[in-house]
């Protein structure tokens, strides 16, 4: 069966399945395999991505996922971690070392962050902090000879704000890296702009039932190859157990993501005609500052809407605590409306005005949008608007 002639969505579809027949992934819980023989056991220990030596350096199960999301991201090859951070500190301490320099921007999730302003300094890796919209920016900062990597977070988490990803795939010399977590395979492939590697924190959308931790890089097999390495030595293994929970998650990946999609456009709509909004950032709105980009890069705008209330943090928390179906909690891309409010949740170890330099007000609310009905989810978003409006 050529799966490359199938679309994305039935390739999530077919991820895992057996080549007996079997329609459910199989999960092969085993942290040990045994060796026919001492030569066999010889080859084991040093093949790249192995499935059948030991637990850290690879299991079936956890490689047919990691497999699974190469096919959709038009990769060579990719391997998973134990978490979204997991891949990212296996790409940046695999990729670099002393005296490396590493090119990103302030727009960042938390952890992410934490790694480049705490982490690499400690190891006298130079970090330089652009404007995730300024592509300019991006380019003058690459030192030649000197910038091991360039890591983009596009769109940026809780902001949505977006990078050019043609621009950085042109970029020559470091390797380029995008986190895509906030996008999934299905909305778009960095690759295919020339990037290098793109990485996933599957623990959200790619599984999609808050019942999987895991993280995931994909790119070209022999770069794959050499973080694999160093990851078996970092110990950031994967679940099987996780991975075979986001098999079974990748298979209706397709219907999720256009539900949240269109639960986040109409749910953008009715926020941008609220007045006790300031500023709704939705890559899918018409009104939205990068809306061509948007266009040009993205398949929808995605399953996430933030916006910033006129009341500020009053208003935010008195809107987050009148909500009856969404829940408050720090993921995304669930089948239930996630609601996070920044500045106390993710955010909260950064001070307000940190969080104030990379775009994150007291009164922001980050909205990962559910499987629900959209007029259920709506009411009660609209109901807790109201609730808010009186801190306007």
């Amino acid at each position: 069966m050529n799966r490359l002639a199938h679309h994305p969505e039935t390739a999530a579809l077919l991820a895992g399945r057996s080549a007996e027949g079997g329609l459910a992934p199989a999960l092969e819980p085993s942290t040990a395999f045994g060796a026919a023989d001492a030569a066999d056991a010889a080859r084991r220990a040093v093949r790249p991505r192995v499935t059948d030596f030991y637990g850290r350096y690879g299991n079936p199960t956890v490689q047919a996922f990691a497999d699974a999301v190469a096919e959709l991201e038009g990769a060579e090859a990719a391997i998973c971690s134990s978490s979204g951070m997991g891949a990212i500190s296996t790409v940046v301490l695999g990729m670099c070392s002393q005296g490396s320099h590493v090119v990103t921007q302030r727009q960042l999730f938390s952890g992410t962050l934490q790694l480049f302003t705490q982490v690499c300094p400690r190891f006298g890796i130079g970090v330089t902090f652009v404007d995730v919209e300024d592509t300019e920016a991006w380019l003058a900062a690459v030192e030649p000879g000197r910038t091991t990597l360039v890591f983009v977070e596009t769109p940026s988490n809780p902001t949505l704000a977006l990078a050019d990803l043609d621009a950085l795939g042109a970029i020559a010399g470091p390797i380029t890296v995008v986190d895509s977590t906030m996008a999934t395979p299905l909305i778009q492939r960095p690759l295919d702009y020339g990037v290098d590697l793109v990485v996933h924190s599957a623990t959200k959308a790619l599984s999609g039932h808050n019942d999987a931790t895991l993280g995931v890089i994909a790119g070209e097999k022999t770069l794959v190859n050499e973080l694999w390495g160093y990851a078996v030595v970092q110990g950031s293994s994967a679940s099987a157990f996780d991975s075979w929970n986001a098999l079974r998650g990748l298979k209706t990946l397709g219907v999720r993501i256009e539900r949240q999609c269109a639960n986040a456009l109409q749910v953008a709509s009715i926020l941008s005609a609220h007045s006790a909004v300031a500023e709704v950032f939705y890559p899918g709105l018409d009104r939205h500052r990068q809306r061509e980009l948007a266009a040009r890069q993205m398949a929808s705008g995605g399953g996430c809407v933030t916006f910033e209330f006129v009341g500020g943090y009053e208003a935010a928390c008195t809107f987050v605590d009148a909500l009856h179906l969404a829940y408050l909690a720090p993921s995304l891309g669930g089948p239930e409306t996630l609601v996070n409010h920044p500045a106390s949740m993710t955010h909260a170890q950064l001070a307000p005005a940190e969080r104030a330099a990379i775009g994150i007000g007291e009164g922001m609310i980050r909205m990962s949008m559910g499987l629900e009905h959209p007029d259920d989810v709506t009411a009660d978003i609209c109901s807790a608007l109201q609730a808010a409006h009186t801190c306007s």
